[in-house]
């Protein structure tokens, strides 16, 4: 459920048109419901309910300003994986004690950022880590709260790019070496480890695997705790899936009972990591249709997005909706959505059946709020797009767009080019 919704035949973004706000930016845009976030975020946490749970937005899904304090104004934290995301939840108003580092390379500044902010926990992934958070700990004369991530060897049946659960995947300690590595740091003086941390993948749309996972976890606590280890905290990552392309995903209720039956009963603080589930269909990305274009085989609608701009499709090989700005009520045809990039792989859809565009017609790009605008680039020397959210019938441009000059202005010539 999203609110972009057809009224009078014009896609609106609530109950703000977005030709509207084509025109006043231009395309294309990225542009997020703020209801959308909101109610959203709302039933991830209302799933939870009775647990002693932190919702941490994983920042890495979408890191507007403006995205980021709607969250931190329901009282979410956050899951940082760079120290340029933890200065953005900071400067978002997300409290520090509400936030979690994880990543598999923080470096020492990183892990420093993390200790003098006083952070929530720090995930730690390797025994090289651990020595690296002790090392920088001591300098500053802390001690670093730790949750050792453990990978529990479990397939979340995802996409190959983002299954992050299975010993064959570089994040996390294999869950079977959790006791000897709990053992060596004890030896550490400014590391106390005081949980388990696990991520099995993203865009997971069947629970079971989450089950299998969690009470993988929970066995673990249990052997550690009669080893007299006290572990208080437990992370169990994010990774729910949203619908994509008519998919049939699971409520979060039926997550949320999942964890009250596996963990629920282990008195450990916990924390989540929702990221794709809050903002994936509150956000889309418009697009103008420059060419139409008849090849030998097929049709081709040339639009101006382009796989800088949403690269899921050309990484992931994802699939998403794709609808008219304005409605008709034509016949569909088959038509290639493709951008202007100079690669095969810049393809937004193949044979999709949608009613006849002509050039300077509006496309929406649906469910690009996770994901799309954080993995933009500069290639081919395009803009960055803008950003806008809305709320209501406002609108606020939340990110400018950032032109070529701009990246000029940070380039320049060698002195021997001069003489």
């Amino acid at each position: 459920m999203d609110d972009f919704n057809y009224q009078s035949g014009a896609l609106n973004a609530e109950d703000v048109p977005l030709a509207k706000i084509a025109d006043a930016v231009g395309t294309p845009f990225y542009c997020y419901s703020q209801a959308t976030i909101e109610r959203q975020f709302r039933i991830f946490a209302d799933a939870l309910t009775g647990l002693d749970a932190t919702v941490c937005f994983a920042v890495k899904a979408n890191s507007n300003l403006a995205v980021l304090r709607t969250l931190a104004k329901l009282g979410a934290g956050a899951d940082v994986v760079s120290g340029g995301e933890l200065t953005r939840a900071l400067a978002a108003g997300m409290p520090a004690d509400k936030i979690v580092f994880s990543g598999v390379g923080k470096t020492d500044a990183e892990i420093e950022q993390a200790l003098v902010a006083g952070i929530r926990s720090i995930n730690a992934e390797s025994e090289p880590e651990l020595a690296a958070i002790n090392r920088v700990a001591k300098r500053l004369g802390k001690t670093a709260i730790v949750t050792l991530r453990i990978n529990p060897d479990v397939d979340a049946h995802t996409h190959a790019k983002i299954t992050t659960g299975l010993n064959e995947n570089k994040f996390g300690i294999e869950w079977t070496a959790a006791h000897r590595v709990i053992a060596d740091a004890r030896d550490l003086g400014n590391v106390r480890i005081v949980g388990l941390a696990v991520h099995i993948g993203s865009q997971i749309t069947e629970y079971e695997p989450f089950r299998e996972a969690f009470i993988r976890v929970r066995d673990l606590v249990a052997m550690l705790r009669a080893d007299g280890v006290a572990i208080t905290h437990l992370d169990l990552g994010g990774g729910l899936g949203v619908p994509y392309d008519g998919e049939d995903i699971p409520p979060p209720a039926e997550y949320g009972q999942i964890v009250r039956e596996t963990v629920g009963d282990l008195g450990c603080r916990l924390a989540f990591e929702p990221g794709r589930l809050i903002v994936g269909n509150a956000g889309v990305l418009v697009t103008r249709v420059i060419y139409v274009k008849d090849g030998a085989t097929r049709r081709f609608a040339i639009v101006d997005a382009a796989m800088n701009d949403l690269l899921r499709p050309a990484l992931y090989d994802a699939k998403h909706e794709i609808v008219p700005v304005s409605a008709t009520n034509e016949a569909p045809e088959l038509v290639d959505v493709v951008g202007p990039v100079c690669e095969t792989g810049d393809t937004f859809a193949t044979q999709l059946a949608l009613a006849p565009v002509k050039a300077g017609d509006l496309l929406a790009i649906r469910t690009a709020g996770a994901y799309g605008s954080v993995m933009s680039s500069t290639y081919n020397s395009r803009d960055l797009v803008p950003e806008v959210l809305v709320r209501g019938a406002d609108f606020a441009v939340v990110r400018k767009r950032i032109g070529l000059q701009t990246f000029l202005d940070h380039e320049q010539f060698p002195d021997w080019m001069d003489r």
